[in-house]
């Protein structure tokens, strides 16, 4: 649907709260990991199954076995690139648990040679097509994360509880996300977007320190939950009725959560930082008890 443009200087517009810090809204963009070079990739299967049609029986089998793997090999790559991204965009985190790009990269070599023995039967001449393939594509796309990464000293069980509630708390927020869109006033999906960075920024907190999971949890559950109804509600009338006061309403709410969450992760910073000053005095203490000067050390 055509929206009419307005803002600030249009004769119909306002200072609202609507143009208040418009570069708050690319806070926390990321580019799309999944770009044009895996999906360039889905196109050699589609060319080699129409090829190998009239190839005879024998042929078109061997065509669309090596097209169907390269098809498998291109959506493992893309799931592949996600998994990667989401992996440098924590602190901690660990390991994909299936090493989807480097299966990408075996399945990629596996239907070039499938394709090139439909074409010239044998041994050599697949296997060598093949590892170019394989080589090529591990180039290009690298391996996958091999190692966790921040995770010394983490108890790996509460670890698992945070995952598990971070991935909970993930799903309100795409559940947010694809409803407000349903309203079709860019504004407010912008407006979400930006309550959905802080409540991320909320998220790696509680990643990086499980400890902070019990105080978080609710802001990671009943809020999140709460948050994801009233935008389904919220989207549902707008789209249909274009109410001001809901739109008012609801914009008012996303700034309370915000202001909340934001709260909350300023605290558990603080607490940390409140941890690690215990730590530090109780370690200064236990040095010089052991007569160890801590002044003439640093000289």
């Amino acid at each position: 649907m055509a929206q009419r443009y307005g803002g600030k200087y249009s004769p119909d517009g306002s200072s609202s709260s609507e143009n208040k810090t418009p570069t708050q809204n690319f806070k926390g963009a990321t580019v799309d990991p999944v770009g044009a070079r895996s999906n360039v990739l889905f196109i050699p299967p589609i060319v080699l199954a129409f090829t190998s049609i009239n190839d005879g029986a024998i042929g078109m089998g061997l065509g669309l076995l090596g097209a169907a793997t390269l098809l498998l090999g291109a959506w493992l790559l893309r799931g592949g690139l996600t998994a990667e991204a989401a992996y440098h965009a924590r602190k901690v985190a660990r390991r994909p648990g299936f090493p989807r790009k480097t299966a990408a990269a075996v399945l990629a070599g596996v239907g070039v040679g499938i394709a090139a023995f439909s074409n010239e039967p044998g041994f050599v001449a697949p296997v060598i097509f093949g590892l170019a393939a394989t080589a090529l594509h591990l180039g290009a796309f690298g391996l996958d994360p091999m190692r966790d990464k921040g995770m010394e000293g983490i108890d790996t069980f509460q670890q698992d509880r945070v995952a598990r509630a971070v991935d909970e708390a993930e799903a309100y927020l795409a559940a947010m996300r694809d409803a407000i869109r349903r309203s079709g006033d860019r504004s407010m999906i912008a407006r979400v977007e930006r309550f959905e960075t802080t409540a991320k920024d909320l998220f790696r907190t509680v990643e990086e320190d499980p400890r902070d999971l019990t105080g978080a949890r609710k802001y990671l559950t009943v809020y999140l939950m709460g948050a994801r109804d009233a935008t389904i509600k919220f989207a549902d009338v707008y789209a249909r009725t274009k109410d001001s006061k809901a739109r008012s309403d609801f914009e008012s709410l996303l700034d309370d959560l915000e202001k909340n969450f934001a709260a909350r992760t300023r605290k558990m910073l603080l607490d940390d930082r409140s941890d690690l000053t215990v730590e530090i005095d109780v370690l200064r203490d236990r040095l010089q008890r052991e007569g160890v000067r801590i002044e003439r050390e640093m000289e």
